[in-house]
């Protein structure tokens, strides 16, 4: 019995997988609609709000840029192609550790900016320091941070936001303005994430299209009949 058991299990965990369909799952548009992987689902409305996570490398070749994680949400299917929104970005453990290793002092930020389309996104600068840095000057540092991020966000868009961040123009315009406070070792990114999208898009789902069979002939009442009824009464006329 209980191989009979085992047998039926395994039975209808294969037709599950024969019921499913693979999807391309593709990177915003800011990415340029870019493939990003495959996943499979036996109804495309189970596609909506899963996620996928590349390196930017993936993404563009750049090798420099191995280090930074982007992160996908399907919101939209077509036939066979999922379609993603950007909802955040990270960087890698490894390099955060490299980054942080002995006698330097990391202090982590949290900015919530509004951009200019009107998007809100979290944005977590971390920097580094040679030396243990005072309380006043972490505090005087939190709030450039604040300013200078929030001004970014009045003047650019969503997607000019993240290029800024990918880059590393965010990091450096963020050292620099910390500079009369305390020189940094480093300023990065070390996340970001989406927290209010400016409009809120129905999720889109059409499946794939089947292909219509092969008929015999015309069936009754099928626009090819009516024309050729119509034929005999125009000749009668002339």
């Amino acid at each position: 019995m209980a191989a009979k058991k085992s047998k039926g299990t395994s039975r209808k965990i294969k037709d599950k997988w024969k019921a499913k369909e693979w999807y391309k799952v593709h990177a915003s548009r800011m990415f340029n609609e870019a493939e990003i992987g495959e996943t499979p689902a036996a109804d495309p409305a189970t596609l909506i709000g899963r996620t996928a996570e590349v390196t930017v490398q993936e993404l563009t070749g750049d090798f420099s840029k191995m280090h930074i994680k982007v992160k996908f949400k399907i919101n939209s299917v077509d036939g066979y192609n999922a379609k993603s929104v950007f909802v955040g970005h990270s960087l890698t453990s490894e390099y955060v550790r490299r980054l942080t290793r002995r006698k330097k002092t990391k202090t982590d930020h949290v900015v919530d900016v509004k951009t200019k389309d009107g998007f809100v996104i979290r944005i977590k600068p971390m920097s580094i320091a040679e030396k243990r840095i005072q309380a006043s000057q972490e505090d005087a540092m939190r709030r450039i941070m604040h300013d200078v991020l929030m001004q970014m966000g009045v003047e650019n868009n969503l997607s000019d936001i993240i290029k800024a961040i990918i880059s590393g123009d965010m990091a450096r315009d963020l050292a620099k303005a910390c500079r009369t406070i305390m020189p940094m070792k480093r300023i990065e990114i070390r996340k970001s994430e989406i927290l209010e999208f400016a409009e809120e898009n129905d999720s889109a789902i059409e499946a794939p299209k089947e292909e219509a069979p092969e008929e015999d002939g015309p069936e009754e009442g099928s626009a090819e009949e009516t024309s050729e009824e119509k034929e005999p009464e125009e000749e009668s006329e002339e």
